[in-house]
């Protein structure tokens, strides 16, 4: 099953939306839109993005004794 998009209403002022995994968990809340329309465009891009999007590890560097094995290994900043 894949994880939900909940559209809703933060304060009864702005739009916002936050993506669910299958168990419930909230694994993403957006920014705040003016208006509905901006919101679901927020939901398209992320759709759109979210599967193909590449990681930048912003981490300091970890010693190597402290790392079992690199679990981003294609993912290390330059």
């Amino acid at each position: 099953m894949a994880g939900t998009f909940e559209l809703f209403q933060d304060g009864a002022v702005f739009f916002r939306f936050r993506l669910k995994a299958p168990d419930g968990t909230v694994v993403a809340v957006s920014g705040q839109f003016s208006d509905k329309t901006s919101a679901v465009e927020g939901i398209r891009a992320v759709r759109e993005c979210a599967g193909t999007g590449l990681i930048t590890d912003l981490c300091p560097q970890m010693p190597a004794a402290a790392l079992e094995s690199d679990p981003l290994p294609a993912a290390r900043a330059a």
